[in-house]
């Protein structure tokens, strides 16, 4: 037995190496026997252990064992450190064999990305100018040009826009008439592009028009454009035709508030469309600001879903996402006014660069859709227990859906189709000749219930079974808990309760049925097709009045909800937290996994406790059994992955106790195979706290993480007894 005294707020597991060295123990009888140890939580800053042994003829039979301890404790209440004399008792029963061992998805975990919060518009997407087309207000005039001002003498210079862009899908240009040619800066508004930092070379590139000559100084500057951090100067001779300029900026300096200038002395009219500034140090020239990749990179996700969320319906279908405007040279894409999070994206991250990025991530792509129904804009409890229809706004109805459909399937050929075909020939010039491995795809975002869905996702359904066979299809209609009324390969399923009811929701698909009956459905002449579906758990959170920006108390939450979807994997396929970044100069939605500003970043305890979960992709659940007294505040899971790193297998137990009570918890597992268990590289992982309404900041980012420690061979000591239970 190993036996856990509960004491303190944390998650912790202990991971225990699997090797084929062959094991120095003498006078082991079985492999079959169970395993049996006892350790002493009563302190988060080390691990106490206590040898347990057990006779076997004249000597003793240490036997090493590969285990990992995934544990959390939290409590509302009170949290006292004891030992034997826990409020409550508990046993988990792990069976280490193969044979009542399953197979779990190998895109289990992973991540959701959606264009909220400024996360791509000004966080993942490294652009440093917001509104480079000066087209905020759309294709109209007079447009927004915010954050555009002007700089020096207002009396000095008219800015105005108009329509005489050279690029036809983002007509709105910006005029500057310099109305005298004195000395000092007459300028073109400065827009602020955030951090600049010192040594860092910078590219801007921006298009001009002139009847004169033109000269213009660009330059980064502090906040207030007192302090020069970097300048080039930018000539042409004839400019009467938009002409695109260049030029590389090495910032002699740092400010995290800064800006960028145009500037000149020379008077006339001069035009400037598409201004640009970019980092050369994106990842691998991709465009994703490195810091936001590698946070995201670091929890190796299983997938990559994208690029929304409520972000791809748009309140109205004229601001919904159409990935068509998304492609293609940056210059031409016209933006668009994202009016559920009412902020404007020029685009830069499209269609092409979310595939990219699931690549560069190593993610199998998910691709969601507007499926010509506008998200509904509701009025919804802090709990998300009820909603209030306020608007339905314009949907397309089904007769008329074709084009939207061809529209997608276009789309599929971008990502799929051979670099000859008509889309797959724009992929291809765009840099990325090989397909993408698209191979899922959603028929819009909480759309199930509106009057035209079911109609218009059957039209999308068949189009694509038609077309790709092999894509899986999934609806957003819940399947958890009654079956669909219309085929699909996977199902959606979104929650966002309180920690209470999301540690809950952890035996929600307890009950999702397993043996049928299957959902069959005729496709046009083919006989019929068998479905069993699974559920797609692609947005979950704890939110509420007790989520904040991120504590430890959502997290454990979360924990306890996600052990129990590995418990029911062979029903929950995939699943990923949401949502994914907060730019800290925008916090529409709070709580987020990764919070950022323009040089700093940090994880909230929920992005944390998404790394006891990473190795579960594609890991073998074991079965395992708990017994508690009363308690209904624990949850836990065993499973078995093999490391590529090393090429050896481990084998981690994950156990969250979410009850107000300390917990004396005993663990069994049996069918070890013992004579290739050695625990040298041993590690233990804490995730922990003495207040579980702590959360991180950027004063301290990391004052809540996973922490792992090295545990040598003398640290743990086991033993196998001859019968089961036997203390």
């Amino acid at each position: 037995m190993a036996k856990v005294a509960f004491s303190k707020h944390a998650l912790e597991f202990v991971i225990l190496e699997d090797s084929e060295d062959e094991d120095t123990s003498e006078d082991l009888e079985s492999s079959g026997d169970a395993v049996w140890f006892q350790i002493d939580w009563s302190s988060t800053d080390r691990l106490k252990t206590e040898c347990c042994e057990e006779e076997m003829g004249s000597s003793r039979a240490p036997c090493s064992v590969l285990l990992c301890f995934f544990i959390g404790f939290c409590t509302l209440c009170r949290c006292s450190a004891t030992d034997d004399g826990a409020d409550q008792t508990a046993l988990l029963s792990v069976n280490a064999s193969e044979a009542d061992a399953r197979k779990m998805p190998k895109n289990l975990f992973g991540v959701f990305f959606e264009e909220i919060n400024h996360a791509g518009a000004g966080g993942l997407w490294a652009e440093l100018v917001q509104n480079r087309g000066f087209e905020a207000g759309g294709q109209s005039i007079p447009s927004n040009i915010y954050p555009w001002t002007i700089v020096g003498d207002e009396s000095s210079l008219n800015v105005s826009t108009d329509l005489s862009s050279c690029f036809e899908r983002n007509r709105v240009a910006l005029r500057m008439e310099v109305l005298c040619g004195s000395k000092g800066n007459n300028a073109c508004p400065p827009g602020g592009v955030g951090n600049i930092e010192q040594g860092k070379i910078y590219k801007v590139v921006l298009y001009v028009r002139s009847w004169e000559p033109v000269h213009v100084v660009v330059s980064l500057t502090d906040s207030n454009g007192s302090k020069t951090l970097s300048t080039a100067s930018i000539t042409a001779d004839n400019a009467s035709k938009w002409t695109k300029v260049e030029a590389l900026l090495e910032a002699k300096g740092t400010d995290h508030n800064s800006r960028l200038q145009l500037t000149t002395t020379r008077k006339g009219v001069i035009w400037f469309d598409q201004v640009s500034l970019m980092p050369l140090d994106t990842y691998k020239r991709h465009g994703f600001r490195k810091d936001l990749f590698k946070m995201v990179a670091d929890l190796k996700p299983g997938f990559l879903r994208f690029p929304g969320g409520c972000f791809v319906e748009g309140s109205w279908l004229r601001n919904a996402v159409r990935w068509k405007e998304t492609i293609g040279p940056w210059e031409e894409r016209p933006g668009h006014f994202g009016d559920v999070w009412n902020y404007w994206t020029d685009d830069g991250l499209g269609h092409y660069e979310f595939l990219q990025l699931a690549e560069d991530l190593g993610a199998m792509p998910i691709w969601v859709f507007n499926n010509g129904i506008p998200h509904i804009v509701s009025q919804m409890s802090s709990e998300f227990s009820t909603s209030l229809r306020i608007s339905h706004n314009d949907e397309v109805n089904t007769s008329n859906i074709l084009p939207f459909v061809q529209e997608i399937l276009d789309g599929i050929e971008f990502a799929r189709g051979n670099p000859d075909s008509r889309w797959g020939s724009v992929r291809a010039a765009m840099g990325h000749p090989e397909p993408f491995k698209l191979t899922h795809v959603a028929v819009g975002n909480e759309d199930c219930g509106k009057p035209n869905y079911r109609g218009n996702y059957l039209k999308f359904y068949y189009a694509i079974r038609r077309a790709y066979p092999d894509i899986n299809i999934i609806s957003n209609c819940d399947g958890s808990t009654l079956p669909l009324d219309h085929p699909a390969d996977l199902y959606e399923y979104h929650t966002y309760p309180d920690a209470n009811g999301m540690f809950s929701e952890a035996h929600h698909f307890d009950f999702s049925s397993r043996s049928g009956p299957k959902i069959s459905f005729r496709i046009l002449l083919m006989t019929s097709l068998a479905m069993e579906l699974q559920a797609f758990v692609s947005e979950y959170a704890v939110h509420g009045d007790n989520s904040g920006e991120g504590t430890l108390l959502g997290a454990l939450a979360e924990a306890g909800f996600l052990i129990g979807l590995e418990r029911n994997s062979d029903v929950v396929a995939m699943a990923s937290y949401a949502p994914l970044f907060l730019n800290d100069n925008d916090k529409t939605w709070v709580t987020d996994a990764i919070i950022f500003n323009s040089h700093q970043l940090y994880g909230i305890p929920s992005y944390w406790m998404q790394y006891f979960f990473i190795e579960s992709n594609g890991a073998t659940l074991l079965n395992s059994t708990l017994q508690a007294n009363s308690s209904t505040s624990l949850i836990a899971s065993a499973i078995t992955w093999q490391n590529t790193e090393d090429n050896k297998d481990y084998l981690r137990v994950k156990v969250v106790n979410f009850g107000p009570d300390n917990v004396n918890l005993k663990i069994s597992i049996d069918g070890l195979e013992v004579n290739s268990k050695q625990p040298s590289g041993s590690t233990k992982t804490v995730l922990t706290s003495d207040n579980v309404t702590a959360g991180n900041s950027f004063e301290e980012p990391t004052k809540l993480k996973a922490v792992s420690l090295a545990i040598s061979f003398s640290a743990i000591t086991f033993g196998v007894p001859r019968n089961i239970g036997q203390e």
